[in-house]
């Protein structure tokens, strides 16, 4: 993705930051116990959340055009809805305490 210059060392890396926890996240929820796997799922849902509002104030900056980021918001909200039903298979997966 192409940040102009004011940006790019300040929102866009921040951006880059947070999309590559939530990655890391989702990969160390797939291989943790169970009980982990919750928190871990969270986590990456708190960040997908994150990457949307600050795509967001990507595009109201004029960092980010409209295009784009109509592209990247529908990808996003993809991904939530798929952590979503993860955290929701897991939940009715393990006892509550």
């Amino acid at each position: 993705m192409h940040f102009p210059k004011a940006n790019r060392f300040t929102l866009g890396s921040k951006i880059d930051d947070v999309f590559l926890n939530a990655i890391e996240y989702c990969f160390l929820a797939s291989y943790s116990a169970s009980a982990e796997k919750i928190v871990l799922v969270d986590r990456s849902i708190a960040r997908v959340d994150l990457l949307k509002l600050l795509l967001q104030l990507a595009w109201e900056t004029h960092a980010l055009d409209a295009k784009k980021f109509m592209h990247l918001s529908e990808d996003l909200a993809v991904v939530g809805r798929m952590l979503g039903g993860w955290r929701r298979q897991l939940q009715n997966k393990t006892p509550a305490v």
